[in-house]
């Protein structure tokens, strides 16, 4: 993986088509995300004023967002007076040379992680593998995705993709390789693998010196870090090794500490479903009496002040990794998070990913594609990102090009490959609804040979019409019906 883009991934049709096909995958998907979501909804109801809730969550994110400069300074101020060390990386590289520049400074050779989105964007396991530093998630989830050698799915259940029963195989077979092994007779029940993840773990929590996290949210009033999480292992993480780096992107930062008071209710309900995180861990800088004695801080930019420049795509940024998106999408329930080739799948993915990295390559180019456009995202998006606007915001940039900010610099980007069948379409379309008269003529032809009109497409729309049916035309134009219908006297 290079930054945030699997390397080999296919375009994004071709690698849900082979998704698709796996059953297993298909099952236990709908399975998750159907129980996720029935819960969310339940747990949503509860609250009254949800939508003002929402409302001011889109309200602190977005004024934010506008004086993101500000806030980051101030939060650099409060972080280096309580004895924290702020360190700046404008991309994955520079951040992965920070910390594994920060671990070697200790003498150590592995570390412990709180999940964290942020690190497996910058690819930060395989930076410090290759410095010979063991990194080590502690996560039940992306344990099981770090044994199996795999790559994460989703953004709150990385392992979604995965049953009990190849749980259980992946502890059998790498749990030795990676420390304490599994028990010989590990059944599948969840009981069982939970214990076992449990003691491998133990050992790594009493033994590491240094801890790797990320950080829901950062408040630049206070230099407070935000841990939301429901296994404990992040309280593990956070409180017993000497050293805590935590590596955050740089739109997690908000104004007050007051405005946790919104996302505490929002968050677990959106993501969890449950009414308040069952560890949710605080800390501001260091002190002597508990916790690290050194804290680290890598504010990370990787394209989001690039975002950050797009009046439209920038709501992306407002995002709090609920996941509630996912799970009502029907292409994620379909197709699973590895099809998306990025840490960020499902419908946040396909407008995130995108921004982050470009639309030059093929996979990022077909991201914004990855969508009906039904709008489930946007109506459970607890700070209300209107994902199906910032899809067809990109789908024009991809077939278009146009001007965008790339590391900071405007720029005119070209129009991605494979798509002039669908510009000269465009075109057409907007010097047909230009001109009315050619307008009504067309609509009148379309009406008069409406029995010769095929079923499919032929050529380019084939892929289209392969998966959709072609709306019938009517007998006559809409302008035709509405003349004869005034002059014959009827009502509107």
């Amino acid at each position: 993986m290079s930054g945030a883009t699997y390397l080999g991934m296919p375009a994004f049709p071709d690698a849900a088509r082979e998704a698709v096909r796996n059953t297993t995958l298909r099952a236990t998907l709908r399975h998750a995300t159907h129980t996720i979501r029935d819960k969310r909804a339940r747990a949503v109801a509860e609250l009254a004023d949800w939508d003002r809730l929402r409302a001011a969550g889109k309200a602190v994110k977005d004024h934010t967002l506008r004086h993101l400069d500000h806030y980051l300074l101030q939060l650099e101020e409060a972080v280096t007076a309580a004895g924290g060390t702020v360190h700046w990386a404008a991309d994955a590289d520079e951040a992965n040379r920070i910390v594994t520049g920060l671990v070697l400074a200790t003498g150590e050779r592995e570390v412990v992680k709180v999940k964290s989105m942020a690190t497996q964007e910058t690819g930060l396991n395989e930076a410090l593998e290759a410095a010979g530093i063991a990194a080590y998630e502690t996560d039940l989830a992306e344990l099981i995705v770090q044994l199996g050698h795999d790559r994460p799915s989703h953004i709150l259940v990385p392992a979604i993709h995965r049953n009990r029963a190849e749980i259980r195989d992946v502890f059998r077979a790498e749990m030795g390789r990676w420390g304490r092994p599994a028990p010989e007779d590990l059944g599948d029940a969840p009981a069982e693998l939970a214990e076992a993840a449990r003691l491998h773990l133990r050992e790594k929590f009493l033994r590491a010196k240094v801890g790797v996290s990320g950080a829901n949210f950062m408040v630049a009033e206070t230099g407070t870090l935000v841990v939301f999480e429901s296994e404990g292992n992040g309280r593990m993480c956070l409180t017993l090794p000497e050293t805590l780096i935590s590596v955050v992107g740089i739109e997690k930062v908000v104004p007050t500490f007051r405005d946790l008071e919104i996302f505490l209710q929002t968050l677990p309900r959106s993501s969890t479903a449950e009414r308040m995180n069952p560890y949710t861990t605080m800390w501001t800088g260091t002190t002597d009496d508990d916790g690290p004695r050194a804290f680290h801080l890598v504010l990370l930019d990787n394209g989001r002040t690039d975002t950050l420049a797009d009046p439209v795509g920038r709501q992306a940024l407002r995002c709090i990794r609920c996941s509630a998106c996912l799970n009502v999408c029907p292409v994620y329930e379909r197709a699973g998070g590895h099809a998306y080739g990025s840490v960020y799948p499902g419908p946040i993915g396909a407008i995130l990913s995108p921004q982050l990295r470009g639309t030059g390559s093929e996979i990022d180019a077909s991201l914004p594609y990855a969508s009906t456009l039904c709008g489930a995202c946007y109506e459970v998006c607890p700070v209300a990102i209107d994902i199906p606007e910032v899809l067809v915001h990109l789908r024009e940039r991809v077939v278009q090009g146009g001007n965008v900010t790339r590391d900071g610099v405007r720029v005119r980007i070209r129009p991605a490959r494979g798509h002039a069948a669908e510009r000269a379409a465009l075109r057409a379309a907007r010097w047909t609804l230009d001109h009315p008269g050619a307008l009504r003529a067309g609509e009148r032809l379309l009406a008069r040979t409406r029995r010769f009109h095929p079923r499919r497409l032929p050529g380019p729309g084939r892929a289209w019409t392969d998966t959709r049916e072609l709306p019938e035309i009517p007998p006559e134009p809409f302008r035709d019906w509405w003349r004869r219908r005034d002059h014959g006297g009827g009502d509107a």
